[in-house]
């Protein structure tokens, strides 16, 4: 009997593990606003990492993160870097990779703690008549362990909600 019962939890264990295995390799996140402003005007606070603190939800996590700006001014080239004994806003380093003005913005974000992770941030602001909808996508690389939390919590939901929060605060800000 206790035979039969190593043997099932066994097979189960190896059927987790396969499913996990089997989950896609990349990860992709994405939440989208209209926000009745010029795509100038949005793209200038998302451009410049000086701007964040006034519109990024993260920048709320621990007020008293340790940050370093760095590089060009704003635009590719631009680097905000973070240090924070917060285990929610973590350490990493985000760099502009890509900047085409009023239209999209490539960001690399590498985080260090708690997780050790690379992806990319994009940001495409598209003219639809008198308002700007601004789309906020994540897409990276989906680690094994990646996959396991996946079955645990909802990334794309606990993200998005950050990135929905993230588009609020752009709106009211773009919009005054």
């Amino acid at each position: 009997m206790i035979e039969t019962l190593i043997v099932i939890a066994a097979v189960l264990f190896a059927a987790l593990l396969l499913y996990i295995a089997a989950q896609p390799d990349v990860f992709h996140i994405c939440r989208a606003a209209s926000i009745k402003a010029s795509p100038d005007r949005i793209f200038a606070l998302i451009n410049d990492f000086h701007n964040w603190d006034a519109w990024s939800p993260y920048e709320k996590m621990d007020p008293e993160m340790k940050r370093n700006l760095s590089g060009k001014p704003r635009g590719k080239g631009a680097i905000y870097e973070w240090e924070s004994t917060d285990s929610n806003a973590g350490t990493g380093r985000m760099e502009i990779i890509e900047s085409l003005p009023s239209s999209r913005i490539a960001i690399e974000l590498d985080l260090f703690k708690p997780i050790e992770s690379r992806c990319i941030l994009v940001f495409i602001l598209e003219t639809q008549g008198d308002e700007t909808e601004v789309t906020w996508t994540m897409q990276g690389a989906n680690s094994y362990f990646g996959k396991l939390m996946d079955i645990f919590y909802d990334r794309g939901n606990m993200v998005g909600k950050d990135f929905e929060e993230g588009l609020a605060n752009i709106k009211t800000i773009a919009e005054r």
